[in-house]
């Protein structure tokens, strides 16, 4: 699969790291062709980290990350060195930034880069004004044991280089990975089973069904789709079983009850969990549950920020089917978007939603995380299909 023909949804993530003034903003508005961030000789001008989708030719989709100054000083400094810091969870491609001779503070990010195991571009900026450009380059090359790219975000100068630079960089793996891996080819029947309760945004479909489904498409699959109280109706109307059903964690146990018997199952959450993190982590952790109890401690971490309304499967379903069985004494805690604790030591649990609003190496790093702390962790669908009795039955 050429990068060009990735997944909707699997986009590169780019991030710019460098000291105040290095000219990160200008840098992602010269590869960008577009005014993204907002630049100022002032240092500092960047607070939060920038997001910017576009696509690049080579590549494909790709998110521009422009990040804050890993120089900054006092209280609000640090806390905008530590949004910096949390961006590289998401970035699959480091650009350096350097604008003088390098310091101690880019030695460490060097460091940073190399034990994150994240590729990285050293790249020399601002050589329309910089009189000593062959010893910075020197000096910047010794330190990163790689050649960099000598650019001028203000002229263009060394731009279309850098983006070669760019594509050569991308990890040989990227864009490999499918929704629904090996479960179906061309000319399979696949049966998409997708409620459409409260929860479903009106007019739309939410974003896990809108990748799968184009995947599928893309694989030359024969597509169906049905909400739930129509399943019966829609196998009844096929003249042979589908050879795989996708269906909402939610209603699985409805649909592996119903299901020929020939048809595999899986779920959205499911195939996300192995999309996007690490399945046999997931899978593994859910013997957690034979010694829970009502005093245990359990995370549920959400993707999405939108505001939960009746019957949310974060806030209202998942824990209400584990407070049946472990009691109601049960403590839950939620949180949704970036707001992930970086201590989960007082956690016998985390399930973590289908990610589809991050990236690959944003979720894996939440794995790492749980991992290194010796911190059981799964996902949605494969609760669901762990408390339901179904989990050996379902393929992903």
């Amino acid at each position: 699969m050429s990068l060009n023909e990735t997944p909707r949804g699997t986009r590169l993530h780019i991030g710019l790291f460098g000291k105040r003034n290095s000219g990160k903003s200008s840098l992602t508005n010269a590869l960008t062709n577009q005014q993204i961030s907002v630049v100022s000789d002032v240092a500092g001008t960047t607070t939060d980290p920038v997001y910017k989708s576009m696509e690049i030719h080579g590549i494909g989709p790709v998110v521009f990350i422009d990040t804050a100054g890993f120089d900054d000083e006092g209280e609000l400094g640090n806390k905008r060195i530590s949004q910096t810091k949390n961006a590289l969870d998401k970035t699959d491609i480091a650009l350096l930034i350097f604008s003088c001779a390098p310091d101690n503070s880019e030695k460490q990010w060097v460091r940073l880069l190399s034990q994150q195991n994240i590729p990285f571009i050293p790249v020399i900026n601002k050589t329309d004004v910089l009189e000593n450009v062959s010893e910075i380059k020197d000096e910047v090359e010794s330190l990163c044991k790689k050649d960099a790219i000598s650019v001028s975000a203000k002229t263009g100068e060394g731009i279309d280089s850098l983006r070669k630079a760019l594509v050569s960089s991308v990890p040989d793996d990227f864009g490999e990975r499918t929704i629904t891996g090996d479960l179906c080819a061309d000319g399979d029947l696949v049966l998409l089973v997708m409620p459409q309760d409260i929860q479903a945004p009106k007019g739309r479909l939410i974003l896990p069904q809108v990748q799968t489904m184009r995947e599928l498409l893309d694989k030359k699959c024969l597509v169906m789709s049905c909400t739930t109280d129509r399943l019966e109706q829609t196998l009844a109307a096929l003249s042979k079983a589908p050879k795989l059903i996708i269906t909402d964690s939610q209603v699985f146990k409805t649909v592996y009850e119903k299901k020929p018997e020939e048809s595999r199952l899986t779920s959205f959450s499911t195939l996300f969990a192995k999309y996007k993190g690490d399945i046999d982590y997931f899978v593994n952790s859910t013997s957690v549950f034979e010694s829970l109890n009502e005093n245990s401690k359990i995370l549920i971490a959400e993707a999405c920020t939108h505001v939960p309304l009746k019957e949310d499967i974060g806030r209202e379903k998942l824990p209400r089917m584990l407070k049946a069985r472990y009691g109601q004494g049960l403590h839950i805690d939620n949180v949704n978007g970036q707001n992930f604790p970086k201590d989960l030591t007082g956690y016998d649990l985390v399930i973590q939603c289908g990610a589809c609003m991050f990236n690959r190496r944003y979720v894996m790093s939440r794995v790492e995380s749980a991992k290194s702390q010796g911190v059981p962790m799964s996902n949605y669908g494969v609760v669901i299909a762990y408390l339901t009795g179904i989990l050996d039955k379902v393929d992903y």
